[in-house]
This record gives structure tokens, sequence and C-alpha cells, in this order.
């Protein structure tokens, strides 16, 4: 960035900062599919929520998202399989 485009960080909140990342790292409807099973992209989505909340004094749901993060990069947890598996695009069960 040049210094005349520069973001002021004095000039944003905490609160706002932590809301811009976890805007930055969520995983667009449209990537959804190609970064369901990426561990760092969904512990990376999982932290920057667990910082919104935290700021918002929020603890205990900002523990829910740190431990879903840990459990993405330990791998003990898995993407679910896609709820429209199965359906076409309309939604409705293929035969």
């Amino acid at each position: 960035m040049s210094p005349t485009t520069q973001l002021n960080l004095n000039e944003v909140s905490t609160l706002e900062l932590a809301q811009a990342l976890m805007e930055r790292l969520k995983i667009s409807p449209d990537d959804w599919h190609r970064l369901k099973s990426n561990r760092n992209s969904r512990a990376s989505e999982q932290a920057a929520a667990a910082m919104v909340f935290l700021v918002k004094n929020e603890p205990q749901e900002a523990q829910a998202r740190l431990e879903q993060a840990v459990g993405w990069l330990d791998k003990s947890i898995s993407a679910p399989p896609c709820p429209t598996h199965g359906h076409n695009r309309d939604g409705v069960q293929k035969e």
C-alpha cells in the first residue's frame, strides 16, 4: 500500500479489525467444496471467529471456536458430508 492509501489502524476499532479478519478468512459458498476439508483454511476461519467473540467479551463462544480450530489442526474433526450430496442443482434427490 502506498502511504496515501494505507489504512490508519488507530482509526479502526479492535472489533472492526477482528471482524475484517474474520470476513477475509471466511470460506465463501463458492469456495466451500474446494476448501471444506482444508485444515488450515478451516482452522483460520474458526480462530478469526474466536477473536471476534473474545473482543465482544463472549469467552464461551470464543472457546468453542478455538476448540474447533484446534480440532482441525490436530485432525480430530473432519468436514461433514455435503448436505446436497446426492441431490441435483434444484435440491431434489437423485435416483
